[in-house]
């Protein structure tokens, strides 16, 4: 039990540390601002994780494209210059706010085509079940139908007036 207790406590440690180690490895001394490299990095997505930036993955590739990043912005090049390599290399998904043009005209207007079709559908259905149309019977089944209302209304009304009395 002890060793499952120590065991425990240095997972929890090593995942604790794992997500402070993200950019104590770069030199922030030389050319490049650690805030501006901040705010770089937190505009681009993760690869792999998808929905978490640069900024706060801890995968491999997260790690491997901060190092990029860095190692461009040691180089000098501008963010957009950067920017526009990720793109290149990875397209337009490695952008949180990718750019609205043909390739991604999908993702933009995507949730709206299939909300405007959701609804549609939605109005056709309810459109169909106020237009049914009512059963109509005929004169000798609308007879029959008296008569077996009328028979258990009377003993509906009998077994009333018994428990009265």
């Amino acid at each position: 039990m002890k060793f499952l207790r120590t065991l425990l406590a240095a997972l929890c440690f090593a995942w604790a540390t794992a997500g402070l180690a993200g950019l104590e490895e770069f030199d922030f001394t030389g050319n490049v601002d650690e805030d501006h490299f901040k705010e770089l990095i937190a505009e681009l997505r993760c690869l792999v994780c998808q929905n978490q930036s640069l900024a706060d993955s801890d995968a491999e590739l997260a790690q491997d494209l901060r190092r990029e990043v860095y190692d461009l912005m040691q180089q000098g090049q501008a963010d957009g210059q950067i920017v526009d390599f990720l793109v290149t290399r990875y397209g337009d998904f490695v952008l949180y706010n990718p750019p609205v043009k043909p390739s991604t005209y999908v993702l933009w207007y995507g949730p709206f085509v299939l909300l405007a079709i959701g609804i549609l559908f939605l109005i056709k259905t309810v459109r169909q079940r106020t237009r049914q149309t009512e059963t109509t019977f005929s004169e000798q089944e609308q007879a029959r139908l008296k008569a077996i209302l009328g028979e258990e209304a009377d003993e509906d009304n009998k077994s009333y007036g018994d428990k009265k009395a």
